[in-house]
């Protein structure tokens, strides 16, 4: 019958989803609990490097008492 496809099914989407949740929660735990930058224009990257230079590290967000 055709509900003998659920378990499949759902095992199937389970194998595609935890990857997926499991790379974002390694990625907010790395970077001290904020989500992955991600540079879709150049504006953007630019930013980015911009706070690697001041900072060393992209992910933390750098204001001005922040600079050395």
């Amino acid at each position: 019958m055709w509900y003998e496809i659920l378990p499949g099914f759902a095992i199937m989407t389970a194998c595609l989803i935890i990857p997926g949740v499991a790379t974002a929660q390694i990625h907010k735990f790395t970077n001290g609990g904020k989500e992955k930058r991600i540079a879709r224009v150049p504006w953007q990257w630019y930013l980015m490097e911009r706070d690697r230079r001041l900072g060393g590290q992209h992910h933390n967000s750098k204001g001005l008492e922040n600079i050395h």
